[in-house]
Formats: C-alpha cells, structure tokens, sequence
C-alpha cells in the first residue's frame, strides 16, 4: 500500500511541478531518508510551489520562513514573552515547529540566523530559555538559496551545508513544458486540486521500511571507496565527512524501496553521487581558476572506481 501512495504523492508534485521528475525523486527519498534538501536556483522556477505541493500530499503542517538580513534566531525557534497574569516566562513557539519547513533564500540571512538552523537540523531539537523542545516528526527542511554570484548573498557555512542530506537544481523548463504550464495556469493554479495521498503516520512507516532495505558489504565499500576518492583527490581540498557516506547509504536505500527493490544496487549509487556530495566538498583555488567543478570532479572519481557486483540478501539468489 505504500508505494501505491507514494505513486498518488508523485502524481500530485507533478501536477504543479512539471517537467522535473528527477528532482521530485529525489526530494521524496530525502523525506524518506529522514534528512533535508537545499535547492540552488534562480527565483521563479517552483521552488515554493514544490514545497507547498509535497505538504498537501502527505497532509502535513507546512511553514514558511523568508529568510533576510534582518531575521533574527528567535524569529525561527521562537522566543520567551513575560505574561503579566500568571506573572512567568512563556515560551512561543516559532514557525521551525512544523512538519515541512520551507527556509526560502536561506543565504540571504546572517551567518548567525543560518546558525539557528543546525540544531534543528540535525537533532531534531531546540534549545531555548534553559529548555530542550523536540520537534514534531516527520521534521523536513526544503531550503532554498540563490546562487553565489548574486549580490547580497551570504556564503552558507560547511557545517550548515553539510547538514542537508542533497543539494538539487531545478533547472528551466524546456520549451513544450513552459508551454504546458501557461496552459495548466490559464484559469487557476494547479495547487488547487492537489490532494492529500498519505498521512505523516504513512511517512514514518515508509521511513522504517527504507531503512530495512538490504544493502550487501560490496555496496557499503563501493561507497565508502567514492567518499574516501574525494579526501584524496588532487583538485579537492576538502573531501566529504563520514557524513556523507552515510547519507549516500540511506539514499540509496530510499531510491531503491520506492523502486521496488529488496537491495540496493550500484546504479542507485551513481545516480546519487553528484546530488549527495557536491555541497560537501571544496575544490583548490587553482581548479576552480581552471574551470572546474564539484560535479565534473566527481564524474572523474566514478569513472575511477570499480563498479561491483550487486548482490541480493542471501536466501534470494536463486530470483536473480
């Protein structure tokens, strides 16, 4: 029954979010994996509509935070306010208690804003006013940011960005999908019809079973042998942490249960390489001044490193 809602949660993204099936892949085996997504885009292209769009299919609480220069810490977790009647402190809480945060333009915000994100982020908590609060559950983060090159952005710190579990683009659409989508919006927006396809209880299931997909030695070596080729590799000059071995393990695994499979194969590795460790890793001045980049270096090391054998659980290899 699961993969039948993940198939309605897939149809719903795509109503509104046409032409990127890819990317809509890999945002769901994020949620599934139980780590975050940041997209760097140019404005205009469905970033929030995408957000929107995933919380109206799993029915879930969605928030949206719009990230500027004058955001403050507590304008994300919240803050404690003294009510005068009962003469004490009340926490209240801020728009991070949701289910599916949207942290738009996440680099346009001081470094000590973006810094409010990381406990959050990673365990699922805040600290505030001498208290721990957790988070509700399923707690999803889609951030967004601009790229670089545009004027008043603020480079997002290593430890921030190696928090999120991918780092997608969306991309233009091509020419017969714009077409589509300013036919699909004549009278209304598609969102509109968007229905709810799974409950977050269904989400939490869904995040139990990924994690019980087998996943053979020979896979678990494959990866750690791409991770361990970028602390190596001459063009880097930082690699990816253990970290990102992990998060390349529980997407694979994640691309693996929404397609069907009992094990992870090599192929649901090396379509995960790029969109898992490219944020992880910083190039030498001198590569970047050569033109190079992240993704094509990574390119280089899975051409490099011997693909093995996919190997199913054992008791199975006579379905092979």
């Amino acid at each position: 029954m699961s993969l039948v809602a993940v198939k309605k949660i897939r149809e719903g993204i795509e109503s509104v979010i046409l032409g990127k099936p890819e990317v809509v892949e890999k945002i769901l085996a994020a949620l599934f994996s139980g780590g975050h997504v940041l997209i760097e885009d140019v404005p205009g292209l469905g970033k929030t509509i995408l957000a929107r769009a995933l919380a109206m299919t799993i029915n879930a609480d969605f928030k949206r935070i719009q990230f500027t220069p004058d955001l403050l810490p507590t304008d994300i977790t919240g803050v404690a306010i003294f009510n005068q009647e009962k003469r004490a402190f009340e926490f209240r809480e801020g728009p991070i208690f949701t289910n599916i945060l949207l942290a738009d333009e996440l680099n346009r915000a001081t470094p000590r804003t973006q810094s409010a994100l990381l406990e959050c982020m990673e365990e699922r908590q805040i600290s505030a006013d001498g208290k721990t609060m957790t988070l509700p559950d399923p707690f999803f983060v889609i951030a967004t940011q601009n790229p670089v090159e545009q004027q008043g952005v603020y480079h997002l710190p290593e430890a921030q960005l190696d928090r999120f579990l991918v780092q997608l683009t969306i991309g233009y659409p091509k020419h017969f999908i714009e077409m589509s989508i300013l036919e699909s919006q004549k009278k209304k927006h598609p969102i509109a019809d968007v229905k709810a396809a799974a409950s977050v209880s269904e989400i939490l299931s869904i995040q139990q079973q990924v994690r019980n997909v087998y996943v053979d030695e020979t896979i678990s070596d494959y990866i750690v042998a791409i991770v361990e080729q970028t602390r190596e590799h001459p063009s880097i000059l930082l690699g990816a942490s253990p970290r990102g071995s992990l998060a390349l393990y529980r997407m694979s695994q994640a691309i693996a249960w929404m397609a069907g499979e009992e094990y992870v194969r090599p192929d649901a590795v090396k379509k995960l390489v790029l969109p898992v460790l490219r944020h992880r890793l910083i190039l030498k001045p001198q590569a970047r001044l050569g033109g190079l980049t992240p993704d094509q270096v990574l390119q280089d090391i899975l051409e490099k490193t011997p693909v093995p054998v996919s190997r199913p659980p054992r008791g199975k290899e006579s379905g092979e």
